[in-house]
């Protein structure tokens, strides 16, 4: 879009959607219409009152523009307060609650529309909003301050896609909490901290250091009938995941490409196309492109353009076909928009195969035109380059992506051939580089390598070749940062990182192997905010998404949510061994270990030789029932056996420690470490050391053992609460209190209930 021929102005921009409306649709598609229809015309009514106008209302969504951001301020209140009332003579589970964000920011004007990224923020200041609630831009802040009796609380600076600078965001207060003091800049954060502060020493340091570790945890075991008498919560069903909001931002699916041809040997040549222009849009910062994995949920199903819009969160959606003959191609497209069923575009191409090239970026440059998305001539040039002009290369590359994505031994080396085949062709073709990178690291990551180590430095030395054909690709960084993660070589890991994510931020499988990296660093509370991007990008995902995700959130006591995402990971594969296992573990945190040792048995049923892995995880299920004897029983059954096995010896310390049994448990424990030291590999085994030396009074012995745990994995709330008690202990009150403060840094929300049932 030529912005030079439009009107460009400074607007406040008021961007509201609907809580939990794929909910309220699912439970009452008809309810939800009226009452959608009924809410947006009051809204439309006070926008227009406050002499503003309705730009836009796709979906649950509606954008307005105001002259006045004061205008745009009292007309969000106004809209809270009457929706409000009228939900209050809803039935609960029917009320319907707005979250409105509001901005005040440049932007552009075609006849009725606005672009911008002044829209941008305020649909992400919108998203940090609660139902019923109003957060604000800095700016808008700064306009107001001083001119409406509001009172407003600071959530301090947020990175915004595709905005270079973090915007500060505050939340207003309305309804019942308005009548407290306005929050000014700067005070805010002080007064969440003290309360952190105070809240952290009263209840870590003093009630889990006091109390919770030594009264609950080790005083007798509870009767398994006082256990089962126990009635938690069930977590909400997974089954299916509520669809994603449609965002402001220009978004799209880009649907399989239909290989007509008449041979399904030809699906990678219409396959390749689809990921191409996948590849291509996605490096367009503002648009939102769904990953290829989502789309090609949808690969030869008939469906409704409307049906893929609501399923991913899209406006629009671009389709087509791909028909070989010989040397010849006939290629379609079309770009529809969901909401209006309109064609923006559609073409038809009949061209030589040679043109293959010339065809995918003359669709992408078509789409990016339809949606109106303003394009540097150097993001242009970067979307659409494809690095080589050797056809056949190019065939064998996307033949080897086919076969690399079955994640098989015997496709993997498939996959390897077709890409030395390609680098034959052209020695300069960095894509070839980086998937044969991606093939030598599946192949030692996955155990199929005689020697492990030698595949890793074959993938780093590929990895770099392909950075030095084309330094501007993301995906070779990734290679590296996830070796270097390997290999312990963390400095190198995290700034290969931090290159992938700076060049390719809108990619999912970057994003989540990103997440993947600070996993695997301990980092947990970010990998969390890569994971969950990554699956908006890609709401159909890869399983790896959801299993990690999951993870990170038990290792930071997010149990409920680990729950929820275990179980859509099992959902689509019932029989993951390792998902049942963190199932299992997040059912002994919330303390259901009935179901917790259930979910332990269905691991080793599926993977029988992973039983002994388990083992500890049995132990804890059957202590937590009532079973200590069988508990330790079973744990020295396994050492008879596997007289060397870390893990067996970790779980007879914990439950010696359950039984008070302190000065044999730390003998256990000291054997664990000793057969596993690496502390980078085995954190949790420093954890149980610091911790039995805890309860033998030995708290410096206990400090340093955690310090070890936590070094490694950094934001694991577990050995984070024990390091507090254990300074606490040691009388180290000042280390005690940053402690307990990077308890709640990792999860504001703990309680002491949290930290009885998994300290």
């Amino acid at each position: 879009m030529n912005t030079e021929a439009f009107k460009r102005k400074l607007t406040a921009i008021l961007s509201a959607d609907v809580e939990g409306y794929s909910r309220l649709m699912g439970e009452d598609e008809d309810a939800t219409i009226r009452t959608l229809t009924a809410y947006r015309e009051l809204m439309s009514t006070l926008i227009r009152k406050h002499r503003g106008r309705v730009v836009d209302s796709p979906g649950d969504n509606l954008l307005a523009e105001f002259l006045s951001v004061v205008d745009a301020v009292r007309c969000a209140v106004e809209i809270q307060e009457e929706l409000r009332v009228r939900n209050a003579e809803l039935p609960e589970n029917r009320r319907m609650v707005f979250r409105i964000g509001i901005n005040l920011g440049d932007v552009v004007q075609e006849e009725e529309r606005i672009y911008g990224d002044g829209i941008n923020i305020a649909a992400r200041v919108e998203g940090l909003a609660e139902g019923g609630g109003i957060c604000i831009s800095g700016a808008v802040y700064d306009s107001i301050k001083n001119k409406l009796s509001l009172s407003y609380e600071s959530l301090g600076e947020h990175t915004v896609k595709n905005i270079k600078e973090p915007v500060r965001v505050y939340r207003m207060r309305i309804g019942p909490e308005a009548a407290a003091p306005v929050v000014r800049e700067g005070k805010a954060r002080a007064r969440r901290w003290q309360k952190a502060a105070l809240g952290a020493v009263a209840v870590l340091v003093l009630a889990a250091g006091a109390w919770a570790i030594w009264h609950f945890y080790f005083r007798p075991a509870p009767p398994a009938t006082e256990v089962a008498s126990k009635q938690v919560p069930p977590p909400e069903s997974t089954e299916k995941r509520p669809s994603p909001p449609v965002p402001a931002e220009p978004s799209i699916a880009v649907l399989p490409f239909a290989n007509i041809s008449g041979d399904p040997k030809e699906d990678y040549l219409s396959d390749g196309i689809t990921e191409n222009i996948i590849t291509a849009l996605s490096k367009i910062p503002k648009i939102l492109v769904i990953a290829r994995n989502s789309v090609f949920t949808y690969k030869g199903k008939p469906v409704m353009v409307q049906q893929v819009s609501e399923e991913l969160g899209v406006r629009y959606v671009l389709e087509g076909s791909v028909q070989k003959s010989g040397d010849r191609l006939r290629i379609t497209a079309q770009l529809i928009d969901a909401k209006t069923g309109n064609h923006l575009w559609s073409e038809r191409y009949d061209r030589e195969l040679k043109d293959l090239f010339a065809l995918q970026d003359d669709i992408t440059k078509n789409a990016i035109t339809a949606l109106q998305v303003k394009l540097t001539a150097g993001q242009t040039a970067s979307a659409l380059a494809k690095g080589t002009k050797n056809l056949e290369a190019y065939l064998k590359v996307m033949k080897g992506v086919h076969h690399f994505l079955r994640f098989d031994k015997d496709d993997n080396e498939i996959a390897r051939q077709l890409c030395e085949e390609a680098i034959a062709l052209d020695p300069n073709y960095a894509n070839a580089y980086v998937i044969l990178a991606w093939t030598y690291w599946q192949k030692a990551g996955a155990g199929w390598a005689k020697t492990p180590a030698k595949s890793y430095e074959k993938a780093v030395e590929l990895a770099k070749k392909a950075i030095s054909l084309d330094e501007q690709k993301a995906r070779p960084y990734m290679v590296l940062a996830n070796v270097y993660a390997k290999t312990r070589q963390l400095e190198k890991a995290a700034a290969a990182q931090k290159k992938a994510l700076s060049l390719d931020p809108g990619s999912a499988s970057v994003n989540a192997m990103s997440g993947l990296y600070l996993y695997n660093s301990g980092q947990f509370k970010e990998a969390i905010t890569l994971f969950k991007k990554a699956i908006r990008i890609d709401p159909k995902p890869p399983r790896w998404y959801l299993s990690s995700l999951g993870w990170a959130y038990f290792l930071t006591g997010q149990n409920e949510k680990a729950i929820a995402a275990f179980e859509e990971f099992l959902n689509r594969e019932p029989k993951n061994a390792f998902a049942h296992c963190g199932l299992g573990c997040a059912y002994t945190a919330i303390g259901e270990p009935q179901k917790a040792f259930e979910m332990f048995e269905k691991a080793s049923s599926l993977n029988p030789d992973s039983k002994v892995w388990f083992i500890c995880d049995f132990a804890t299920a059957r202590f937590l029932m009532g079973h200590t004897e069988e508990a330790a029983a079973s744990l020295r059954e396994v050492l008879s056996r596997h007289p060397d096995n870390a893990n067996a010896y970790r779980g007879l310390a914990m439950v010696l420690n359950y039984e008070g049994k302190y000065e044999e448990a730390l003998p256990m424990a000291k054997k664990a470490v000793s057969l596993r030291p690496a502390p980078e590999t085995y954190y949790y085994y420093y954890q149980w050391l610091g911790s039995t030396h805890l309860m033998i009074g030995e708290n410096e012995e206990a400090i340093a053992a955690l310090k070890k745990s936590i070094g490694v994995s950094p934001e694991c709330i577990y050995g984070n609460i024990w390091l507090t008690a254990a300074y606490s202990l040691a009388g180290r009150m000042e280390e005690a209190r940053a402690q307990a403060g990077e308890v709640l840094r990792i999860n504001p929300e703990i309680t002491l209930d949290d930290i009885a049932k998994n300290g």
